[in-house]
């Protein structure tokens, strides 16, 4: 086969992929939608990462010039796929500006989007303004401005982390756990701890799920090195006494209801599926899972591959995924892609 690989997405997974596939020397087309690469750590300002603890701007700002600067990868950004006609081996993709290209597999690697925190209300985003995204506390630190109440740029003497906002809550139809958002919290309560030695911080939670090994690193630490406090609770709304915010809830340890001033209260948003997928799914004929992702069948046997032959996923596509994992899986889906080119489609499909 001799046609390239398409990429749809620009992020850690893509640029894994498009990266693997030059690295055997193969030639891909990248297809990005936003102006430029890097997914949500370099388009939504994230800080440092985890579990290296390097700048997203170094870490994957490093992928992105590794593929941009590759004359095996064609990158094309502000750009969508709008038809995806063919068989395995003899794809053509249709661009939105008319554009047609040629490929021989393809891989998804799109994403997901931020839970917005204006579908939960009752917690305080949109009607007080210091009640704010870990997304944004992200910018903050990545920014250098600093960590500060965006009513009056105050310092905060008081934090509140709340975690599963918009995951694991039936209520608003998110039953799946973010798998990420415990231990970014753990990290930007970190974080500002010592940016804010002065600042006490205190992470709410139903359960904690810093997985893996990062139980010691983040969990542990952040209590025992950086005095960040857990508080076992369920929120029942946050709202303000005209100088604070109030978290205000039961401590499910003791039983008791609780409400405790704050300077800011962050929402540690969970990732939802892309709100391109219904999209994705008819562009290029692919089912999506019960939760909106991209499904795909058993990874003992079908390696990164979806519902439609010649078709593969990677990373948070397919549901909540970290970025090391997704990079890890970009590589596979461009192995995958490969050795899919590399046998007849029949055999490839059973």
């Amino acid at each position: 086969m001799t046609e390239p690989v398409l990429i749809i997405g620009g992020g850690p997974a893509g640029l894994s992929a498009a990266h693997a596939l030059a690295a055997a020397g193969r030639k891909s087309v990248l297809i990005e939608k936003e102006d430029r690469l890097g997914g949500a750590p370099i388009l939504q300002g994230y800080a440092k990462l985890v579990p290296s603890h390097e700048w997203a701007k170094d870490a994957i700002g490093g992928m992105v010039a590794r593929v941009e600067g590759n004359p095996l990868v064609e990158v094309r950004v502000n750009s969508a796929v709008q038809s995806f006609e063919g068989e395995p081996g003899a794809f053509t993709a249709t661009l939105k500006d008319g554009t047609k290209v040629k490929a021989g597999t393809a891989i998804l690697a799109t994403g997901f989007t931020h839970f917005d925190s204006i579908n939960k209300p009752e917690w305080g985003f949109g009607t007080y303004p210091d009640v704010v995204t870990t997304v944004q506390v992200e910018q903050m630190l990545s920014s250098g401005a600093g960590v500060k109440c965006p009513s009056d740029g105050r310092t905060p003497e008081r934090v509140a982390i709340l975690l599963c906002v918009g995951s694991r809550d039936r209520q608003i139809g998110r039953e799946w756990c973010s798998k990420i958002c415990c231990t970014v919290s753990a990290n930007i309560a970190m974080e500002i701890r010592e940016a804010l030695p002065n600042c006490n911080v205190y992470i709410y939670y139903m359960d904690i799920r810093t997985f893996g090994l990062y139980e010691g690193e983040y969990y542990w630490a952040s209590q025992e090195e950086h005095k960040v406090k857990y508080i076992k609770a369920r929120i029942a709304e946050v709202t303000s006494d005209g100088k604070r915010l109030l978290v205000k809830g039961e401590d499910t340890l003791v039983k008791r209801p609780i409400s405790i001033p704050f300077d800011m209260v962050v929402h540690a948003i969970g990732m939802d599926p892309n709100v391109d997928n219904m999209t994705l799914s008819s562009v290029f004929g692919v089912d999506l899972n019960k939760y909106g992702y991209i499904k795909k069948p058993s990874v003992y046997a079908h390696l990164c591959e979806t519902s439609r032959p010649g078709v593969f996923v990677a990373g948070a596509a397919t549901g909540p995924e970290t970025i090391d994992d997704s990079i890890a899986q970009g590589q596979a889906a461009a192995l995958a892609a490969m050795t899919y080119a590399a046998v007849p489609a029949k055999e490839a499909a059973e």
